[in-house]
């Protein structure tokens, strides 16, 4: 009996270890889904990807509760009116694309933590495209950088 009780213990604290690995594990895959769609979108002329970047964790606003960001950086000849208008066939109803000009390799619209992108290059005629998506399920929550 001793010999069951101590296998079911191992079990149980196995699969809890497991759990508390697992739910990162599928934010992580859940930010690198929205960077993903961003640079599965056909570039516009004279237009290159610089660099791209996924984050999972509370990034911005009050409370508790995981989001999921995803961008691209992209070098382009266009102007942000022109990259607007050609990127605006891409948004979905639940899906928002904003698009920034970008000066440095700081990522501000992140509110909590500093994230850069990697370019060390000239960031001239730069932009970010980038997009937010946010939990769906409460127990993705419990990882701890969404709170």
């Amino acid at each position: 009996m001793k010999k069951i009780k101590k296998i079911l213990l191992i079990i149980f604290i196995t699969l809890l270890l497991l759990f508390f690995i697992c739910i990162p594990i599928i934010n992580n895959l859940i930010a690198a889904r929205v960077e993903s769609k961003i640079k599965d979108i056909p570039l516009p002329k004279d237009t290159e990807i610089i660099d791209s970047i996924s984050i999972a964790g509370k990034l911005t606003g009050n409370g508790n509760g995981m989001q999921y960001f995803g961008a691209i950086l992209i070098k382009s000849n266009l102007d942000i009116i022109e990259l607007e208008n050609y990127y605006k066939s891409y948004r979905k109803n639940e899906w928002s694309l904003n698009i920034k000009k970008q000066d440095t390799t700081h990522i501000d619209v992140i509110d909590h933590g500093e994230y850069s992108f990697s370019s060390r290059g000239s960031l001239d005629n730069c932009y970010i495209i980038y997009s937010w998506e946010s939990n769906k399920l409460d127990i993705l929550s419990l990882d701890i950088r969404g709170h």
